[in-house]
């Protein structure tokens, strides 16, 4: 069994309706996501997935996400870490069949998220 992971970062903004008072104001993060492909490679080819093809796929994320305000991307729910992670997650491998594990990271702050099928 093979794991591919390929990373990609994104700055954005967003706001809490909740919890700490800085969560509540409009403010944004760096962000860092690896995203995990799993399975047996292609025989013939020797690849799992063609890291081209992951990247293509990657980066139409990143445009999706980078520099906006993510309250307004449809089907995010509430920009938490945890349903970035889920949102990342489906919509690769909506695309990427392979897809097991997202992981975003803030590290300014320390943290991570991971979502698994």
């Amino acid at each position: 069994m093979i794991e591919l992971t390929q990373e990609f970062g994104f700055d954005a903004a967003h706001f809490l309706g909740s919890g700490a008072p800085e969560n509540t104001r409009l403010h944004g993060h760096s962000f860092y996501v690896e995203v995990t492909l799993r399975g047996e490679p292609d025989e013939r080819t020797g690849f799992l997935r063609d890291l081209g093809e992951v990247k293509v796929v990657l980066d139409r994320l990143r445009e999706e996400l980078d520099h906006r305000l993510l309250n307004e991307i449809d089907g995010l729910g509430t920009p938490t870490l945890e349903h970035l992670a889920r949102y990342i997650f489906r919509r690769a491998k909506s695309s990427l069949p392979e897809v097991t594990r997202v992981k975003i990271r803030r590290p300014s702050y320390g943290q991570s998220c991971v979502y698994e099928d």
